[in-house]
């Protein structure tokens, strides 16, 4: 969807649609070995990541939403993505991931605040999960600050994640004030 213009703004980045382009960005967050452990996968290579920019973009034609690619304001870097994704099991998870030199700066409850706040108010979805790996208290903690509550424990794919839930109601716009959609000509 490389012509789709949708973009959500916060007060120090942009999210906008993800395209091809962005394959050698990605790479850098999704190559790197620390980063992946939250995954507990390998670091992709070149053809992996343009397969799994693929899929988004085709789960972005089919449902009109997916992941965003996160561009920071002050130099116009890719520094990582943020989304939504429909399971197979038709829940909506939020996902964020990004570079490890943007960890502990804010950035992903930020943009976990505005894809939450865009997931409710513009696509009017009425309920939103995050599945975290086991251990990863940093994620959790996002999840925790956006207004997300433990749900349940569970494995999927033979390894061991922690749900977490928002449903519209009980979301809070604290960001909403911050956050604008904005459409580019």
């Amino acid at each position: 969807m490389d012509g789709d213009t949708r973009v959500i703004e916060t007060p120090r980045l942009v999210l906008r649609p993800m395209r091809l382009a962005d394959v050698d960005d990605l790479l850098h967050l999704f190559g790197d070995p620390v980063v992946m452990a939250a995954f507990a996968s390998d670091p992709f290579d070149r053809r992996q990541m343009e397969q799994w920019v693929e899929r988004n973009l085709e789960h972005q034609e089919r449902f009109g939403y997916g992941l965003f690619s996160v561009i920071r304001q002050t130099d116009g870097a890719l520094i990582g993505d943020c989304g939504l994704e429909r399971l197979e099991d038709e829940s909506v998870e939020l996902g964020y991931d990004l570079r490890r030199d943007c960890w502990n700066q804010g950035f992903a409850t930020e943009v976990a605040a505005a894809v939450r706040d865009h997931a409710f108010h513009v696509l009017n979805l009425p309920r939103l999960i995050s599945l975290i790996r086991q251990g990863n208290i940093a994620s959790r903690r996002v999840a925790e600050k956006i207004g997300m509550r433990h749900e349940a424990d569970l494995t999927r794919y033979e390894r061991d994640y922690w749900r977490f839930a928002i449903d519209r109601e009980m979301a809070t716009d604290d960001e909403g004030d911050q956050i604008r959609e904005l459409t580019l000509r």
